[in-house]
């Protein structure tokens, strides 16, 4: 009787592990699956890489912006926000004279918002994404049309594109961690290769944004227009 009981005693335990290691593998299986088409992309190699820049949805950022010109040196904090096709918002974090303003475009319209002063101005029908540089976007648009190159150096991937449109910003280059296939940086050069803009992702989430997260803010009404 003992013997039986004994044996009844390992089957159950038995039961329980193996219950248990189906819900860790079914449970692994799904959180790998889950991590690969979110936020990063690890274990992957090069190309794989690039095509999930290239691909990207939507991203959110946050980030550090020196420009460079003939006289001086500027330096900004701004909140990026972008969802495919055409929809983004940037606002001004920093410095503190110019902090609120936002820039937002709808695919059509855009709209030029700054809380602090309580101004608005609307400009319908306007082409912006094509010239603002300073967007993560652009440079995809511009590798899609101009690669240079793609290499991998120090653990980062590097894409090198061209616009021979723009003599300002006529080389750029995009630094991807390749551990977690998110952008760390961008260098936008010259026709004689100097750098003019440099700009460091301080943070940046990928494919979670949602189209109100953009379009949805409050809108004023206008003492004044900007001009």
């Amino acid at each position: 009787m003992q013997r039986l009981k004994n044996k009844k005693t390992y089957i159950g335990i038995a039961i329980i592990l193996l219950a248990f290691l189906i819900f860790l593998i079914f449970f692994l299986k799904n959180n790998d699956k889950n991590f690969e088409i979110g936020n990063t992309i690890s274990n992957k190699n090069i190309e794989e890489i690039e095509e999930y820049i290239l691909n990207i949805s939507s991203y959110e950022a946050t980030v550090s912006v020196t420009i460079e010109s003939n006289k001086n040196t500027n330096k900004y904090v701004l909140e990026q926000k972008y969802k495919a096709p055409n929809l983004s918002k940037q606002i001004v974090l920093e410095p503190s004279n110019i902090a609120g303003i936002e820039i937002k475009y709808d695919g059509t319209n855009l709209t030029i918002n700054n809380s602090n002063l309580n101004l608005q101005k609307v400009y319908e029908n306007y082409e912006y994404l094509a010239n603002n540089f300073l967007c993560l976007e652009t440079f995809i648009e511009d590798y899609k049309r101009n690669k240079v190159s793609i290499q991998e150096e120090n653990n980062e991937i590097i894409l090198e594109a061209s616009n021979e449109n723009n003599n300002y910003a006529y080389h750029k280059k995009l630094f991807i961690d390749k551990n977690s296939g998110l952008p760390t940086k961008l260098l936008i050069e010259n026709i004689n290769n100097k750098t003019l803009v440099y700009i460091l992702y301080n943070e940046i989430e990928l494919n979670n944004l949602k189209e109100d997260d953009i379009l949805a803010f409050k809108t004023i009404e206008p003492k004044a227009g900007l001009y």
